[in-house]
């Protein structure tokens, strides 16, 4: 597979988060769990979901908890019973907050699907806490029984076939190649031997005039 490069422009990190398809939108939901969730549960971060109870850390709500009662992918918002605010023609509505801004202090177990969820993390979680406290030395000593277990066994070797060496066939007598015949080179001419033919001048061939009369006669 190819490796997928990191984006680093911002207007490609805005298009990748708002065309995100739902199952990476759920994602972006994960908030951090209370320390006696943590402690309970063994899980650091989970996405919120309506029915949690949730307190909000940061703005100028902070302080406040309440139950989630509804959730929008599409503008990355969770809505909280209680948290509303006054209109000017004097309805109420509720107040849009990111779930990065939030805590959850209280789960919502209806769905078995979840608990299975936290019962896969809770596991790695272990795992990886179990690797971590192993010091190095242990690790590469595991590593190396390993390695010695799973080491092939040796194939024995084929014995190679002697090969029987055949009569040696009796070699035909060759006629005599007759010798070639050497062509004589051919002498070359000097300067001397070449006739040096005397040079004839060619005399220009004079043009007939013709005398011009009068009247044109």
């Amino acid at each position: 597979m190819r490796a997928i490069k990191p984006v680093t422009k911002p207007a490609k990190q805005r298009k990748m988060l708002f065309q995100a398809p739902d199952h990476i939108r759920y994602k972006h939901f994960a908030a951090l769990f209370s320390p006696e969730l943590r402690a309970s549960h063994g899980v650091r971060v989970l996405p919120v979901r309506s029915g949690d109870t949730v307190r909000i850390m940061r703005g100028d709500h902070k302080g406040f908890e309440g139950k989630v009662t509804r959730i929008d992918r599409g503008k990355y918002r969770i809505y909280v019973e209680g948290l509303t605010r006054e209109k000017v023609d004097g309805t109420t509505i509720f107040l849009p907050i990111h779930p990065s801004k939030v805590m959850i202090t209280n789960l919502n177990l209806e769905d078995k699907w979840r608990k299975q969820v936290l019962e896969r993390k809770r596991k790695a979680h272990k795992i990886i806490e179990e690797v971590s406290e192993k010091p190095r030395s242990e690790e590469i000593a595991e590593t190396g029984e390993a390695v010695e277990k799973k080491a092939p066994e040796r194939k024995p070797k084929r014995r190679k076939k002697k090969v029987t060496k055949k009569p040696a066939e009796k070699k035909v007598e060759e006629k005599p190649k007759k010798p070639k015949k050497v062509k004589k080179a051919r002498k070359k001419k000097t300067k001397e031997t070449k006739k040096e033919k005397p040079k004839v001048k060619k005399t220009r061939v004079k043009r007939k005039t013709t005398k011009k009369t009068e009247g044109g006669k």
